[in-house]
């Protein structure tokens, strides 16, 4: 397995449809975690969340600590994991073009555009660079 890689050692893992799992903090200290859509956007991950308070957002607004693991399920198996401090956006330009970005990419033109006029603006969680751990097992073939 190769490890100690980067973004740009994944290929197109980031822009696959895969579902993100995001790690927050509940107020008890437990770990919530949480199968998100997610988009690399910006050197950075973006997940839209449809409700500006509460749930994630709240945790985050909280406690910023977070981490983002994505990770394909076919051979050779890549994943990417992020580690850093989140912050939260409420501005519905940033909420419609996470939303927007992402629904293309998982449901196409149709169902974006349908979200996009179906959602109130929400939130968007925003997790920059901290500490990143990426690895592949292209080698072991």
């Amino acid at each position: 397995m190769r490890t100690g890689l980067g973004v740009d050692d994944l290929g197109d893992l980031l822009d696959q449809p895969l579902i993100a799992i995001l790690a927050t903090r509940r107020a008890d200290d437990s770990i919530m975690l949480s199968p998100v859509w997610f988009e690399w956007h910006d050197g950075g991950i973006n997940v839209w969340v449809p409700k500006p308070e509460g749930g994630k957002v709240g945790h985050v607004q909280r406690d910023p600590r977070v981490t983002v693991v994505v990770a394909n399920s076919t051979w050779p198996y890549k994943g990417f994991e992020l580690r850093g401090e989140a912050t939260v956006s409420t501005d519905p330009d940033d909420f419609y073009g996470a939303l927007r970005r992402t629904a293309l990419r998982y449901s196409g033109q149709e169902a974006a555009d349908r979200m996009v006029a179906e959602y109130a603006p929400g939130a968007v969680i925003r997790v920059e660079p901290g500490t990143i751990r990426a690895w592949d097992y292209e080698d072991e073939a």
